[in-house]
């Protein structure tokens, strides 16, 4: 049992640098598989961040995280996020305000999620997005590569008023394409969050789920007050923060939930033979 997430380093993570659609960002990738991209969350790729990368690696999946923001490996601090959170609120990249909007970064992660699923196996990738990367994800799936989306605890737009809490985080011609896709391609969206999240508010859920039905599998975790795991009014990182290496944990039951998915949707992952 432990009372902390499990927290992982850039040991064995080849080093690599990827342009698209005239963005460049180094990546870190590792595995052999499926392909799936991994969006960290702010501030960056961070222990946390690569523990769950690591963790997809042993599933049997090759994993590229791309470095949006902050440095890779370094440990989570205020000092530290802070500033990296201002830089991204004025970024043309993010456009962390905007609502119905088309957001550069997108187009940089479907590039690199093309890049991926041509060199492993498989008919296309499944893409993570946390927290300020969670819509991305979902953008990412106007590509018919991309085979899997993964949205957990999204907040793009932040949600500052009641048009941005309900935003999707993609612009509305990007929307009608995903939802075009749960319908001929069977493309399935899964979101994760906390009930007291108001980063990634239950409006934004509620409109995908009004847009893409069935195919928009949600998994929402109980941080009201006296719930039984536990967990803050503010817990946030359902997939790295808040995971606990705990028998019947529920974000360790959400972490294989996101395991299973990427397995059902993407090529069998084969899991490593035991030594």
């Amino acid at each position: 049992m432990s009372s902390k997430a499990p927290v992982s380093d850039l040991t064995g993570w080849n080093r690599t640098s990827f342009t698209g659609s005239a963005i460049t960002h180094e990546c870190y990738e590792k595995g052999t598989g499926p392909g799936v991209v991994l969006l960290p969350e702010v501030p960056g790729i961070t222990p946390e961040v690569l523990a769950l990368a690591e963790h997809l690696v042993g599933e049997g999946f090759t994993v590229v995280v791309p470095s949006l923001y902050g440095t890779p490996g370094r440990t989570e601090t205020t000092g530290y996020a802070l500033p990296v959170m201002a830089r991204l609120c004025v970024a043309a990249e993010f456009r962390a305000f905007a609502t119905n909007g088309r957001r550069p970064v997108a187009d940089y992660v479907r590039a690199l999620a093309r890049d991926l699923a041509g060199r492993t196996p498989g008919a296309g990738v499944g893409v993570i997005g946390m927290c300020f990367s969670g819509g991305f994800a979902l953008a990412a799936a106007v590509d018919d590569t991309v085979l899997a989306s993964v949205l957990s605890q999204p907040s793009l737009p932040l949600p500052l008023g009641a048009a941005r809490r309900a935003d999707p985080g993609l612009s509305a011609d990007e929307l009608d394409r995903v939802a075009e896709r749960t319908t001929t391609d069977g493309l399935c969206v899964l979101g994760l969050r906390f009930s007291g999240d108001r980063l990634a508010p239950p409006e934004r859920f509620a409109g995908l789920r009004s847009r893409l039905g069935e195919a928009f599998e949600v998994i929402e975790l109980d941080a009201s007050p006296g719930n039984a795991a536990g967990f803050p009014s503010a817990a946030h990182s359902v997939l790295t923060r808040e995971v606990r290496d705990t028998p019947g944990h529920p974000t360790l039951a959400a972490r294989t939930r996101v395991t299973e998915f990427l397995r059902d949707r993407l090529a069998p992952a084969r899991r490593p033979e035991a030594p």
